[in-house]
């Protein structure tokens, strides 16, 4: 039997109250709809360990097609917990980072979407301008602009 290897990290899933509000925030961060679809049936619920479920799904693709995020909305069973008020100095997952060309504008673009920055939009050394914001059902996003030779 050939050695198990990693080949990729295929996508990272976030739980939604909203899916029509999560595709619209992370499209006006730069992700495209790749699908749409409902998950149901025997086999999805032993993979969860839920049982009985119905999730509705958006695929959202980075525009290099190299990553993506699942929006999953769950029909049942319903959310039991929300994590999305806790701070960033929680344990668990915390947030996803995108990397993009101009965070000052991107940063006014959510803004007038409802997003909230967290602190302030800050450099770190010759290297990157990043941030946090809170976007669509106050979920943590990182935004780091590279500098380059800037």
């Amino acid at each position: 039997m050939a050695e198990s290897k990693l080949l990729r990290m295929d996508n990272v899933g976030i739980v939604v109250e909203s899916l029509d509000d999560a595709i619209s925030f992370f499209t006006e961060i730069g992700l495209k709809l790749e699908g749409r679809g409902t998950i149901e049936g025997e086999w999805a619920g032993r993979v969860t360990g839920l049982g009985s479920q119905c999730v509705e799904i958006a695929m959202m693709v980075t525009p290099d097609g190299h990553s993506r995020l699942e929006l999953s909305r769950f029909l049942n069973p319903p959310a039991i917990s929300d994590h999305r008020t806790a701070p960033v100095n929680a344990l668990g997952y915390l947030r996803v980072m995108f990397a993009v060309e101009n965070v000052d504008e991107l940063v006014s673009r959510l803004i007038k979407h409802g997003a909230q920055l967290v602190g302030e939009v800050v450099q770190y050394e010759n290297a990157y301008r990043l941030c946090y914001i809170r976007g669509t059902e106050g979920l943590l996003i990182g935004l780091a602009e590279p500098l380059g030779n800037k």
